[in-house]
Order: C-alpha cells, then sequence, then structure tokens
C-alpha cells in the first residue's frame, strides 16, 4: 500500500508541474484574438442598397437588392445618382508633388479613409479679388480646403509610384480596381492643357471679366417653374449632370451646357430609366466638354474610344460607339476625368459622414450632383447652385420634369441630408449662392 501511495503522488506531483509549465507558455506568448480597424477591400464605388422602405425617383419602394450595382435616382440634390480644377491657364504646367504635403492620417482612422493627397502647384488663371479661394480662408471651411488638390486625372498622373499609393482605396475613391497598364493605355488621349483644365476655354468666354461665374445646375423640382433659365445662361460656364432634360424646360434650367458631369454607369441608367420623360442622352454642343466620374473601368474604356472615335474593345460596353452618345464632334480636347484623389478629399473633409462606420463604408461616397457642385467650388471664381436639395424639399417633386409628384429617393450609398446641410453652409458663409424658394 505505500508503494501504491507513492506512485500516486509521483503521478499527481508529475500533473501539477505539468500544469504549471503550460500555463506560464501561454502568459508569455501572444493573444490568439486580435481587432482590425477599417479594411481595404471595399467594393466599387458605383455600388448601393437603398433603404428600407425608400421610395426611388421612378415612385416604386425598393428593398435592399442583392446586386451591388445601385440604381439611378437623378433625385433633387443634383445627382442621377446613386453611383462625378485647378484653374490652369493655356500653356501653363502643372508639377506633380509625389509626397504629399499634408500630414498623414490620424492613427484612429480607419486604413480606407486615406486623408492624405498628392499635391499639384497650379497658377492661378483669374486675378479676381472676389473668388471662393481669397475668401475660404476666412470662413469655417478654411481648414478643410485644399487649393492644390487635383481636380481632374490625365496622362501624366499614372505613374507605378502613383499607382502603389492610390491602390490602397476602391472605386471612385483609388486605384484599387485598376491595371496600371490599363490606366497609362486609356490616359495617355489626356495629354492636351485642356484636359488638366477644368475651366478650358477661358479667354474666349470671359468679355473682360476678372472672375469666372458658375452655374451649376441640378436635377431638382425646385426649379419647376422657377423661370431662372436666363439667368443660368448668363454664366460664363454651366454644370449639369446625368438625367439633364433641357428641351421644352428651357425657362426654368436655362440651355447652355458647358460641363456634363456622369460615370457611364449613371449616364446609362439615367438613358433607360428617364426616357419616357424626354432624356436621350448628354446635351451635345460646341461648347460641352463631358467630365467622367470613373467609378470602374468602363468609364475609361468609354473615354478612350471616344477620344480616338472607336468602339469600346472590352468590358460591359463592348462595341458601343460612344459617338452617339456625346456627338460626331468629340474629340479629346472635350473629354475630362476626376481625379481619385479629389473624391475621396470630398468625402472625407466636406462630406464625413457617420455612413462610414456602418455596414454600408464600402460604398458610401458623394452623389455625382455634389462631386460636380465642389469641384465648381474649387475651380470656379464664383459660384451659383440650381436644383439642389434643401431644408424643404419634400415641397418638390423628385425632378423639375416629373409629369407627377415623386418624392426623393434616398440611398444607403449617399448622405443626401448631409450634403443638403453643406449647401445650406456654403451659401451662409458666401462662398456659393444657392436659389431657393422664398
Amino acid at each position: 500500500m505505500a508503494f501504491k501511495r507513492k506512485v500516486v503522488l509521483g503521478v499527481m506531483t508529475a500533473i501539477f508541474i505539468l500544469s504549471i509549465y503550460v500555463l506560464c507558455v501561454n502568459l508569455e506568448g501572444p493573444p490568439s484574438w486580435s481587432f482590425m480597424i477599417g479594411g481595404t477591400n471595399s467594393i466599387s464605388g458605383d455600388s448601393a442598397h437603398p433603404l428600407q422602405g425608400q421610395r426611388s425617383s421612378d415612385g416604386r419602394t425598393h428593398q435592399p437588392p442583392t446586386s451591388t450595382r445601385h440604381p439611378d435616382t437623378n433625385n433633387a440634390n443634383g445627382d442621377e445618382s446613386k453611383s462625378e480644377s485647378r484653374p490652369n491657364g493655356p500653356g501653363r504646367t502643372r508639377t506633380d508633388v509625389e509626397t504629399p504635403k499634408l500630414q498623414p492620417p490620424r492613427s484612429t482612422e480607419p486604413p480606407f479613409i486615406g486623408d492624405t493627397y498628392t499635391s499639384e502647384d497650379v497658377p492661378l488663371q483669374t486675378d479676381c479679388t472676389e473668388s471662393i479661394r481669397s475668401h475660404v480662408a476666412q470662413t469655417e471651411f478654411g481648414a478643410r480646403f485644399l487649393p492644390n488638390i487635383p481636380v481632374l486625372q490625365w496622362a501624366k498622373h499614372p505613374t507605378p509610384e502613383q499607382h502603389q499609393r492610390l491602390s490602397q482605396y476602391q472605386g471612385v475613391h483609388g486605384w484599387a480596381s485598376f491595371d496600371l497598364n490599363m490606366l497609362v493605355d486609356t490616359l495617355s488621349v489626356l495629354n492636351l492643357s485642356a484636359n488638366s483644365q477644368m475651366l478650358d476655354g477661358w479667354r474666349e468666354l470671359s468679355n473682360g471679366s476678372r472672375c469666372t461665374r458658375c452655374a451649376v445646375v441640378g436635377n431638382g423640382g425646385i426649379l419647376k417653374d422657377s423661370g431662372k433659365g436666363t439667368e443660368i445662361d448668363g454664366h460664363h460656364y454651366v454644370f449639369r449632370t446625368n438625367g439633364a432634360i433641357i428641351k421644352g424646360f428651357e425657362q426654368d434650367v436655362g440651355s447652355r451646357t458647358t460641363h456634363y458631369t456622369f460615370s457611364t454607369n449613371t449616364l446609362m441608367n439615367s438613358m433607360r430609366n428617364y426616357a419616357k420623360a424626354g432624356y436621350g442622352g448628354p446635351p451635345v454642343s460646341k461648347e460641352t466638354r463631358y467630365v467622367f466620374l470613373p467609378d470602374h473601368d468602363r468609364d475609361y474604356l468609354m473615354m478612350k474610344a471616344a477620344a480616338t472615335h472607336t468602339l469600346v474593345k472590352s468590358g460591359h460596353d463592348k462595341n458601343k460607339d460612344p459617338l452617339t452618345l456625346f456627338g460626331k464632334d468629340v474629340s479629346a480636347a472635350k473629354l475630362k476625368m476626376y481625379h481619385p484623389d479629389f473624391v475621396r478629399y470630398l468625402r472625407n473633409r466636406f462630406l464625413r459622414s457617420n455612413t462610414l462606420k456602418g455596414k454600408y463604408k464600402d460604398i458610401y461616397r458623394p452623389s455625382t450632383g455634389a462631386v460636380m457642385l465642389l469641384a465648381a467650388v474649387h475651380t470656379c471664381d464664383q459660384v451659383s447652385a440650381y436644383g439642389f436639395m434643401t431644408p424643404d424639399y419634400k415641397n418638390y417633386s423628385d425632378h423639375y420634369y416629373d409629369s407627377i409628384y415623386r418624392p426623393v429617393g434616398f440611398y444607403a450609398n449617399h448622405d443626401l441630408r448631409m450634403e443638403m446641410n453643406l449647401w445650406q453652409q456654403l451659401h451662409q458663409t458666401g462662398l456659393i449662392r444657392l436659389y431657393m424658394h422664398k
């Protein structure tokens, strides 16, 4: 019995020592769990999920779809949407600073925010003493506003270094979805001074003015019976977007279009959704410039086909003839494309929505109308905005051309109420003049 007790005691002692050893090893090693803040595997910027029970501009109620593509709603914010300058005189050059001048992103921000941008030294196009640029520093937007942010991308931008940097960001906010060779090939056609300037042709349009005056026209129902057409056409430049129907509505919205902002996806959706209302495609005129908001590669491929008068080579629009959209006189000089740094900057600095903290963070971006209006703020000396969402938006139909009342549609990939508040703030600080019913 004494021998058995010794054996049992020895076994128990060995087990106890082994347990102490295992415990010590676990305490010295790293934990088996970790937290990840944010992420970089977001999906394309043209994706969206309608909010439960919300109605789109076609009056139908939508539930969150299984597809990641968002519908075009061409809402009162000047968007279509759910999905798109720096003044520079002719012959003047731009200089990229490959190492961003700004402070690095705050350590508490998720990686997909990327609040660091490339910078370009761009001479002023005018000597306007009453410009947005000269006034912004005295407003609440002074700390947010970057005067040297590149608004447009063109042939010089797709380098290996820039591709590596911008590949951190998905969709319209970067180049993560785009092959460098494709970018070099397509953007190579944007090699003219007009491709790097939002407001090209200023010498012909200035008529002695020292300030560039821009009208930015949304598609909101507030413009119906406004009688603002002549006033809008009186500006040097007139910006429009997506389902902008002009024929029959000239008295309220004007007839000129110098800049038409769109993504290929929202353009095609507008042509499908608003055909019965009279929308057959983009405005076509000698003075019209086409400004692509590149959601994905179909925008780059469509842009190159338009510049070279060839059919789209591949992708969703393969064999499509862009001349049927932009007219037979379209040329590379009439084409522009937003820079992904600019769109990400707008999201981060002007429209930092709480959506970025939720499940739709990967698809959230400023609406196409918002990009257009803020691009004008960054390139024009003076900006007047028409047809954008105002606090009394429920009093007006979604679009000025709606034959019956349709409520504004809200989708998860934009924060239209935040955009509405931003327009009010810009108006109150005098940076823009926003049309509102009195």
